[in-house]
């Protein structure tokens, strides 16, 4: 099966953004050939298309991501490897699910490792939230198996499809650079993730059929937008602890993202981090 115009681009430059010591710039890294398949090749059980402008192939390259970007990463790779059907809705609700389970393994981090109050309560709701959408849309990505194809999943230039792909380029885009520090990280990275989140929904509701699924996308919206602006009061009341809190550890080799707030070993070359005179 072919991999779709949708994510290949966005995934192109995921996968330097992600594996490149955590630099979390995005980058061209080309886009693959896709090709085609009609409806009839998937209702004969064909293998079914990738999302065009997605590719994790050399995402497994490179330094292994650490913390919150971990948790990205996982989660780019997941979407990657899901198969588009050509059902807005079908497919909707699988890349959903995908992303969710990142905000999931986000929220499960910040809980285990995050010191601030606020934060550890808005992922407290953020998991809770999205494991119940999480069972809610495996009912209806099950309930639309086999749906007849209404998009085409492998160009660029179908509006479902350039929808869903302005939504990661979105997320990469705007990543800023994590610090190390769990709290400031998943104020960070939470809010592009949220925001991809958004534009997913938007793209459901404006191209999608599935009365259900529709609706529980206006429901994402409404929620994810609060807690976005949550995270920015948040980001703008600790404004002034963001310098305080950053790194005390770092590369003797000044490797870019190699900062640390704790000892370990530097993604990039990997010499043992020291700590700041």
């Amino acid at each position: 099966m072919k991999t779709p115009a949708f994510f290949l681009t966005a995934l192109a430059s995921a996968t330097l953004l992600l594996s490149s010591c955590e630099s979390n710039k995005p980058t061209d890294a080309g886009t693959a050939t896709t090709t085609e398949t009609t409806a009839s090749d998937s209702a004969a059980g064909h293998d079914h298309d990738h999302m065009a402008g997605m590719d994790h192939s050399a995402m497994n390259s490179g330094a292994k991501p650490s913390g919150m970007m971990a948790a990205m990463h996982a989660m780019m790779t997941k979407m990657d490897a899901e198969k588009m059907a050509g059902n807005t809705d079908h497919d909707f609700a699988h890349m959903m699910m995908a992303h969710h389970q990142g905000a999931v393994d986000m929220a499960a981090l910040q809980l285990k490792e995050g010191k601030d109050a606020t934060l550890r309560a808005l992922a407290e709701k953020i998991s809770t939230d999205q494991k119940r959408e999480l069972q809610a849309l495996e009912q209806i990505a099950t309930r639309l198996d086999g749906a007849p194809g209404n998009y085409k999943p492998t160009d660029p230039t179908d509006p479902f499809t350039s929808k869903m792909k302005a939504s990661m380029d979105g997320m990469m885009k705007n990543m800023g650079q994590p610090t190390g520090n769990i709290d400031q990280d998943f104020a960070l990275l939470m809010i592009p993730h949220h925001q991809s989140a958004i534009d997913m929904a938007q793209a459901e509701i404006a191209h999608g059929r599935d009365t259900k699924l529709k609706e529980m996308a206006q429901q994402m919206i409404t929620e994810q937008k609060k807690e976005v602006e949550q995270l920015k009061a948040w980001q703008a009341k600790n404004a002034g602890q963001q310098k305080a809190s950053a790194a005390t550890y770092v590369c003797p080799m000044n490797c870019e993202g190699s900062q640390s707030s704790k000892p370990g070993k530097c993604p990039t070359c990997g010499m043992d981090l020291e700590k700041k005179a």
